[in-house]
């Protein structure tokens, strides 16, 4: 039985490939730690301190030699074409010196588009149908194939800064009550990276997600009653629709969550907001 991640790998250099939101919160911990950093991005400036920003475009041939590393985190964006993650992973593999001992890929439960009213375990191949969700695993099966990375599927990450369905709910847009949604904390998904990338012996795929999925008319309507404002109306049919991505291993590999379900991370983000 899988019990809960304790850290057992020591990471002494890390590089994390695509780094925007997510990337600087997983920084900001391995930093904290002692670890040394490199982000690796288009865009020049913004990179926080502690960590070593290096300046390139790894949708194209680097011409640069990235520095040996130990452990390596890639948040890469989906790309234009189904082959942009393959060749991402290409041209950062070719410009390495070696590959890193552990490797994290962050996917998505996108890649079960193609499943509609089921459950989903990691157990589950995946066999998309959408451009995005072929690209996503095209992605993944590149990242075991170049890396033997662990693949790591987040669905519905809210936050500080991902407050879009609040947003939604302020300004009473329409919303499908009846989809059913799985979510995870920002907060949560950064300690399952992390923690994936720590553990001696971590599964080889994993969902991020809080094991408490729910029809999205549960969840805004939380959202509305913290806001004492009316219920956002419905653009569906009412009728319950979609997948539920099971949790189960997250709860055993990780332990208990910060946010074990919406409404203690909608909360959270609710009462900073009116801090």
């Amino acid at each position: 039985m899988t019990t809960p991640a304790s850290a057992g790998r020591r990471i002494d250099r890390a590089m994390i490939v695509g780094f925007g939101a997510l990337g600087h919160r997983v920084a900001a911990d391995l930093v904290a730690e002692g670890a040394e950093v490199l982000a690796v991005r288009r865009t020049a400036g913004g990179f926080p301190a502690g960590v070593t920003g290096i300046v390139a475009d790894v949708a194209g041939p680097l011409d640069l030699e990235l520095p040996a590393v130990d452990t390596l985190i890639v948040t890469l964006p989906p790309g234009p074409t189904a082959d942009a993650y393959r060749r991402a992973l290409g041209h950062v593999a070719d410009a390495l010196p070696a590959a890193p001992d552990r490797t994290v890929f962050v996917s998505s439960t996108g890649v079960f588009d193609g499943e509609t009213d089921a459950v989903v375990t990691e157990a589950v191949d995946p066999a998309p149908v959408t451009p995005r969700g072929l690209g996503l695993r095209d992605g993944e099966l590149a990242a075991i194939e170049m890396f033997s990375a662990v693949i790591l599927r987040p669905a519905g990450i809210y936050g500080p800064g991902r407050d879009f369905l609040i947003r939604q709910v302020r300004a009473q847009n329409a919303v499908d009550h009846g989809r059913r949604t799985n979510r995870i904390h920002e907060a949560d998904l950064v300690r399952t990276i992390l923690a994936l990338a720590r553990t001696d012996a971590p599964p080889a795929v994993l969902h991020a997600v809080d094991g408490h999925p729910a029809l999205m008319r549960d969840v805004v309507a939380f959202i509305a009653r913290e806001l004492d404002t009316p219920v956002p109306p419905d653009s569906g049919s009412g009728e319950p629709h979609g997948k539920v991505i099971d949790g189960g291993l997250l709860a055993r590999f990780l332990g208990p969550l910060r946010h074990p379900s919406f409404d203690s991370g909608y909360a959270e983000m609710l009462a900073a907001a009116t801090d």
